[in-house]
């Protein structure tokens, strides 16, 4: 993304180093985003920080990383795909070197449509396993359920709706996936493009501060973006549900659903968290790329 000289494998490793640190710094803040944007008739976290706050309380320090080991085991590949298609796609529709806006756009596009594979199941079991105490703070008075585990849930799921259970929610995290990618493919390039305009770098390269600052502003406006796309996403895939909460038969019942009960504004539920979420993500990404880290690695292993 930062520098299409870099080598296919050097991406890979590029894209898994980045997605264990970013996931490892931001989780806490992604755990609240799912556990605000699954509260409907019971109001129990007033916010982000009420969130974490009470989550510490109940559950820990690390009841905050309740469900990062799914995503730090299928972070790495998850990014491997997207940079992959996102980087063959590119070589395909550039001409003589050069690739317009539109072929930045159905890139991103093809991109987000292949990382569907690996992160529909990720997102589905991280979304139960987040949202275990959110259930568990609604129901006070009974006794404490058996925490859920990654393992049991997919063996759950496969006993009883076979692979597809899996893939629930497949097609909302595909609305939410390839918009998010054709905003923010072109959105990076263009505004990293204005640091090696303004500065005179070497290998043509913006400097590092300038692709940080493009990956954090090009992921924060693709995230917020997306916010509705993402609600729904989490209300589908969502599994258990607390008291007075509905269950959804696909994509337009879940947002006539939500429209009808808790008004337009429930579609923006967790656009902050969402925001301080991404935006670290892609801007540690594109620190990774800058640094070379995979390059790095190649030569040691080499």
């Amino acid at each position: 993304m930062a520098d299409n000289k870099i080598s296919l494998p050097a991406k890979l490793i590029n894209g898994g180093v980045a997605g264990l640190v970013g996931v490892t710094c931001v989780f806490p803040i992604d755990l609240a985003k799912t556990r605000l944007q699954n509260q409907q008739a019971v109001q129990v976290y007033k916010g982000m920080l009420d969130c974490l706050a009470k989550t510490i309380r109940s559950e820990g320090y690390f009841g905050c990383y309740r469900g990062a080991a799914v995503n730090l085991t299928l972070v790495t590949p998850e990014k491997a795909i997207k940079l992959a298609a996102n980087d063959v796609f590119r070589q395909k529709l550039s001409k003589d070197g050069k690739l317009p806006l539109w072929g930045e756009v159905l890139a991103g596009c093809g991109a987000g449509t292949c990382q569907v594979v690996v992160t529909t199941p990720m997102e589905m079991l991280k979304i139960q396993l987040q949202d275990a105490g959110r259930l568990s703070a609604q129901r006070p008075a009974r006794a404490p359920a058996q925490r859920p585990s990654a393992t049991g849930i997919t063996v759950q799921l496969l006993k009883t709706q076979g692979l597809s259970g899996l893939y629930r929610g497949a097609g909302a995290t595909l609305m939410r996936d390839v918009p998010f990618s054709m905003i923010y493919f072109p959105l990076f390039a263009n505004l990293n493009a204005l640091g090696r305009e303004s500065h005179s770098c070497a290998h043509g390269r913006a400097p590092f501060w300038q692709s940080f600052v493009s990956g954090c502003m090009a992921g924060s406006i693709a995230a917020v973006a997306v916010t509705p796309l993402d609600v729904i996403k989490t209300r589908i895939q969502t599994l258990q549900k607390g008291e007075g909460e509905d269950t959804y038969r696909g994509i337009i019942d879940c947002t006539r659903r939500i429209m009808k009960r808790e008004g337009p504004s429930a579609f923006l539920k967790g656009a902050t968290c969402r925001a301080l979420v991404i935006a670290p993500l892609f801007g540690i990404a594109q620190g990774v790329y800058f640094l070379g880290v995979g390059e790095a690695a190649l030569e040691l292993l080499g």
